[in-house]
C-alpha cells in the first residue's frame, strides 16, 4: 500500500534532541538511573529504548538495562491481525519486582498498545512504579483507554485518517516522523 506523505514533522536531527530531552526528564523524575529499566514496545520502541539508555549513560554514567516486550497476544484485537501472527521475543533482563520501568513506545494514539504492554509487563511481576515515554504522541482526542504518557518527545494533532509514520535506520533507510495518509481511492 502506497502512502502518500503530507508532511515531515521531524528529521534525524530533531528526534536526536527530543531522546536527548527525553533521557534528561526522566533521569530527574527518578532521581538518577539506579532503579531504572528502559523496556522497549515491539518494533520501533526497541531501538528508541537503546538510544534512551545511551544517553542516560552519557549523563549518570551507568546504563539502565534495556529490555524488549512483544505484546502480540496481549492484544484485544489478536482476531483481526490474522490467521498466524508473527511473535516475537520479550526479554526482560532481569526482575521487574520492585523497579521503576519506563515503557517505551513511538507512537501514543489510542491506548490499547500501551494497556496490552502492561498486562504482559504485571505477568512478569510488580514493578515500583510504571512510567510511559513516547517520541509522538497523537493527541488525547484519540484515545479509547484512560492513558496518557509521562514524557513525550512531540505532541502532533492529527485526524483520524492520518498516520504517523515514524522511520529509524534499524528498520528503513532514513531517520524522521512524517504524516501520511492512504490515497482517497482506498479510504473509501
Amino acid at each position: 500500500m502506497d502512502l502518500i506523505e503530507k508532511a515531515r514533522i521531524m528529521d534525524g536531527a530533531r528526534i536526536n534532541r527530543a531522546l536527548s530531552r527525553l533521557a534528561s526528564e526522566i533521569v530527574e523524575e527518578n532521581h538518577g538511573a539506579g532503579d531504572l529499566l528502559l523496556v522497549g514496545i515491539q518494533r520501533r520502541g526497541v531501538p528508541l529504548a537503546h538510544r534512551l539508555a545511551d544517553k542516560i549513560a552519557d549523563l549518570e554514567g551507568t546504563r539502565p538495562p534495556v529490555g524488549v516486550l512483544d505484546i502480540t497476544l496481549y492484544r484485544d484485537d489478536l482476531s483481526t491481525v490474522g490467521a498466524n501472527p508473527i511473535v516475537n521475543r520479550t526479554e526482560l533482563p532481569q526482575d521487574i519486582e520492585g523497579r521503576n520501568i519506563v515503557l517505551i513506545d513511538d507512537v501514543l494514539y489510542t491506548g490499547r498498545t500501551i494497556r496490552a504492554a502492561l498486562d504482559q509487563l504485571i505477568d512478569f511481576g510488580r514493578p515500583r512504579r510504571v512510567q510511559l515515554a513516547v517520541l509522538i504522541d497523537r493527541g488525547k482526542e484519540h484515545r479509547e483507554l484512560p492513558i496518557h504518557a509521562d514524557y513525550i518527545g512531540k505532541i502532533v494533532p492529527t485526524k483520524r485518517i492520518e498516520i504517523i509514520k515514524v522511520l529509524l535506520t534499524d528498520f528503513d533507510d532514513e531517520e524522521g516522523v512524517a504524516i501520511v495518509e492512504r490515497p482517497q481511492a482506498e479510504v473509501s
